[in-house]
């Protein structure tokens, strides 16, 4: 018989299947202190939480028996996941469970823009009948811009072609191919900006879709766009909306998310007449609730007895001998897969990972997972992971292709990514340096020497006198300081590399300037 513990308020209905299995004894105590739990979580084979329990490395550590956690949602932030891994314990959650409601919330949020339902529902309760002040518009044949085609982007654009509505779609992996099937016409987010009449974002918060709306996205907008963010605060630029509104180009907004939740009381969006706010009610219904219930119970059972799984979010076990040889390499392979993501200019249709060395006498599956969650990364932040990632880019179509060779070309191990992308290819070569650990040892063609942490600056140039100083007194002015900085050339005056590493993030418009000095071909800023 197997032991599992519900430590958190979740749907009898999607546990129904828990509750019926004639191997599992289900016991429900909520409202656990972590003591109450590292106490009685030892007798548990699984341990299913919303966000309300703290899964501990404490807790973790008296699991004795524990072989799965899982979570009825999607974050997993309540979970250490390091302690989980290094325990064997599987970690699971329920990405598909809310991607209808949310999917749903956008549509009820574009028909509240678009008809002003809140504003005249508010005025029509206080006793006025004022017919004049909220005439809206259609849904039939506008414009819509969606900026993100994932699971709850693709659901979006099937419910407004029912409304007759023209699809423009953004994703850094859509190809024309999947745009075709999906019956949107592929385009840049300049493009939508251009040419919608309402826009709606369903990206991951990273570092790339920080602020991904901002200025210079409403300076290309037409006048009376309609904005709905129903993903994640931060990816439109809230300061930069309330101009635009100001500015009389964006006749309306509404939001489920902020960039600080909840906002302060003293928000600018709560009590203004042209934005509609919620109190992030993406996941909030009834369905969505028993859906990832019901997702996560099913999931559960499948790996206490043994049975194949899916959405686990960290490692599964690895034989010790295989993970005693891999693991030094994980914090490497990931920054590699980042670092390459940020040189290309263009989201991977292929990656190409070859081992050399001692590394081609394991299995380097887990280590490939790695390499791809850190390309992958770069776009969808923390929606792939080591676990999933494959999947993530197998419904992407990037192809992985993995190569071994027992040629050490110098070095005890070589690990060697390959992105291309839109014609282009771009590479890096990494290792382990003892005393001196992760080093990335070849950038493309040239030979060099840097550690995979920090802030970078990449230059493609052509290999001239003074283009060290021009760029130099660049950072200089803007006040960044260069810790350290490598050139690799192949031939005198050829194209030629520079690698800088600086002490803080280079401002936006620095970067402008230093991409347009004589003999630059390009400058790229690397975050690790």
């Amino acid at each position: 018989m197997f032991k599992v513990l519900v430590s958190d308020p979740i749907s009898d209905q999607g546990l129904q299947k828990l509750m019926d299995a004639e191997d599992v004894i289900l016991d429900k105590k909520t409202g656990l202190s972590e003591d109450e739990l590292a106490e009685i979580i030892g007798d548990y084979d699984a341990l299913l939480v919303r966000s309300q329990t703290k899964v501990t490395p404490r807790i973790i550590e008296a699991a004795h028996k524990l072989k799965v956690i899982g979570r009825a949602g999607v974050g997993v932030d309540n979970i250490d996941l390091e302690a989980a891994t290094q325990k064997g314990i599987i970690v699971i959650n329920a990405p598909d469970g809310n991607t209808i409601a949310t999917c749903e919330l956008t549509m009820g949020m574009m028909m509240a823009l678009a008809r002003h339902i809140p504003q005249a529902y508010k005025k029509t309760i206080t006793g006025e009948w004022d017919r004049k002040s909220f005439v809206g518009v259609e849904l039939r044949s506008k414009v819509l811009g969606i900026i993100g085609m994932g699971r709850i982007g693709s659901e979006v654009a099937k419910r407004a072609k029912a409304f007759g509505m023209e699809i423009l779609g953004y994703d850094p992996f859509l190809t024309e191919d999947r745009a075709e099937k999906l019956g949107v016409t592929l385009a840049t987010i300049d493009k939508i900006c251009e040419q919608a009449d309402f826009i709606t974002v369903h990206t991951p918060l990273t570092n790339e879709t920080r602020n991904l709306i901002s200025k210079p996205q409403f300076a290309k907008m037409k006048k009376g766009v309609r904005i709905i963010n129903c993903a994640r605060g931060g990816i439109i630029d809230e300061e930069a909306l309330l101009e635009a509104i100001d500015a009389g180009i964006v006749a309306g907004a509404a939001f489920d998310v902020f960039v600080e939740e909840p906002p302060r009381p003293d928000h600018p969006f709560l009590n203004h007449p042209k934005i509609i706010v919620t109190p992030h009610l993406g996941a909030s219904t009834i369905e969505a609730q028993e859906n990832v219930a019901t997702d996560v119970a099913e999931e559960v059972l499948h790996i206490l007895r043994d049975e194949p799984f899916k959405n686990a979010v960290n490692m599964p076990p690895v034989p010790a001998n295989v993970m005693a040889k891999l693991q030094p390499y994980f914090l490497l392979g990931e920054r590699m897969g980042h670092f390459l993501a940020q040189m290309a200019d263009s989201a991977a249709q292929e990656i190409v990972v070859s081992f050399s060395g001692e590394l081609t006498e394991v299995d380097t599956s887990p280590l490939t997972r790695y390499i791809v969650k850190g390309v992958l990364s770069h776009h969808l932040g923390s929606d792939v992971n080591i676990i999933n990632a494959m999947h993530m880019a197998k419904i992407r179509d990037v192809n992985i292709i993995r190569e071994k060779s027992t040629a050490s070309k110098g070095f005890t191990n070589l690990i060697t990514v390959t992105l291309r992308s839109n014609g282009q290819e771009r590479s890096i070569a990494g290792t382990l340096l003892n005393g001196y650990g992760p080093r990335i040892v070849k950038i493309d063609q040239y030979p060099v020497d840097v550690a995979p942490e920090g802030n970078i600056i990449l230059v493609s140039h052509n290999d001239k006198p003074g283009i060290v100083g021009r760029l130099g007194s660049v950072l200089g002015d803007s006040g960044t300081n260069i810790a350290t900085m490598q050139v690799g050339r192949k031939v005198v005056g050829g194209p030629a590399i520079m690698v800088l590493t600086v002490d803080k993030p280079v401002p936006p418009e620095t970067m402008q300037q230093l991409n347009q000095l004589p003999d630059i071909a390009q400058v790229k800023e690397i975050t690790l």
